[in-house]
């Protein structure tokens, strides 16, 4: 067996009303001043009062930066770490969606002073230590609590990642009714960005692409397959939203460690350009890459197929790749999600800027299982436009 390093969490806690336990959690965990990272939509729907209610009845003091915004840009994430260093913090929590998560790492780092946010980005950068630090989502889709892997958005448009097991969390908290009411699309986008973690995590051509990360995205897509469409159609369904917030964060456990590629390569550009959630950027593509990798990758799409869309169990091996793909494609409007590039206001005269802006996500597409050149990414985009 080939060898390989697995690295998660330190600890999870999973269930329906755990946010009440937080204030046990920063206490045990956090110290006494806890700095809050959040944005401002969730503060508005009223997540974040009964966390900061917990925190405040168990004695710590808590501090909210809520000025995370989509696809954070540098300048909130060093005004974050301005934060935590300001309150004199003794801890970090996250809470909110993959940017607030994103965001709260870093500010967890930052916040020791050691290294500038600039000397941070690649694989291995961080040298120092962190604040403790609890992530707790209200979406399900990054995965970000159990990943070490932090996106930045720097200068217009441009996506770098920050990659350390630093930014793993003393406390990944998942709590399936801080999902419950989540808008349709929102749903959908995050949940299907989960799904291509998980796919593209099984199919990694990382060397560290291993057994344990294989059987966590084949059970994070049993989990994503069932729940999708109904937390979809019913943001209060309580047994969908929870199957979609394991599942997620399974899909974060895999791609944590056998690492995403292409259809990630492909969606940072349109994210940051356009500004277009992470979410849908992953899903426009999604099907065209696979249909692009299936000549190398058909063994794995056909292996997983049946985990997302048991109805293809019946079908056999050699279709069952094509099929894959076919029924990908049928997600995004299943979920009333935009399916082409030109739903979401992007030019076709873009697609060759798009093009070469995804082949500067090396670290992405050095996994993907066909190796992919710019003439291959531009094709791509047409076919999605």
């Amino acid at each position: 067996m080939t060898p390989f390093v697995f690295n998660t969490a330190r600890s999870i806690v999973f269930g329906s009303g755990s946010v009440a336990r937080l204030g046990e959690i920063a206490r045990r965990e956090l110290g006494e001043r806890v700095l809050v990272v959040t944005d401002p939509g969730v503060v508005a729907a009223g997540l974040v009062a009964p966390a900061l209610a917990a925190l405040r009845e168990a004695g710590v003091a808590a501090q909210l930066f809520d000025r995370v915004e989509a696809d954070p840009p540098e300048p909130v994430v060093l005004a974050g770490g301005e934060a935590a260093r300001n309150f004199g913090a003794t801890g970090v929590l996250g809470f909110g969606g993959g940017s607030s998560l994103d965001v709260a790492k870093l500010v967890a780092v930052l916040a020791r002073g050691g290294q500038d946010l600039s000397s941070l980005y690649g694989v291995g950068q961080v040298q120092g230590s962190r604040l403790p630090l609890a992530l707790a989502p209200t979406t399900a889709g990054t995965g970000s609590e159990v990943t070490p892997i932090a996106i930045v958005t720097t200068g217009e448009a441009e996506k770098k990642g920050v990659v350390s097991p630093v930014l793993l969390p003393d406390v990944a908290l998942l709590d399936p009714d801080l999902t419950l009411g989540l808008p349709p699309h929102v749903t959908a986008a995050t949940g299907i960005d989960a799904i291509v973690h998980a796919i593209e995590a099984y199919a990694s051509a990382s060397p560290n692409n291993n057994p344990l990360s294989r059987h966590l995205a084949r059970e994070a897509l049993r989990l994503l397959g069932r729940g999708l469409l109904p937390a979809v159609r019913d943001g209060r369904d309580a047994a969908a939203r929870a199957d979609m917030l394991l599942g997620a964060m399974l899909a974060g456990q895999a791609f944590a460690n056998s690492p995403v590629a292409a259809v990630h390569a492909l969606a940072y550009p349109i994210g940051g350009h356009f500004h277009v959630p992470h979410g849908l950027s992953n899903a426009l593509v999604l099907p065209h890459v696979i249909r692009f990798n299936a000549p190398l990758a058909a063994s794995a799409y056909a292996e997983i197929a049946p985990d997302l869309f048991p109805h293809l169990t019946e079908i056999g091996q050699q279709a069952r790749a094509q099929a894959f793909g076919e029924a990908l494609a049928g997600l995004s409007p299943a979920c009333g999600l935009p399916t082409r590039l030109r739903d979401v206001g992007i030019p076709e005269d873009a697609l060759e800027m798009l093009a070469a802006d995804a082949m500067k996500q090396t670290r992405l597409l050095v996994n993907n299982p066909r190796p992919l050149a710019e003439a291959d990414a531009l094709a791509i985009y047409r076919s999605a436009w």
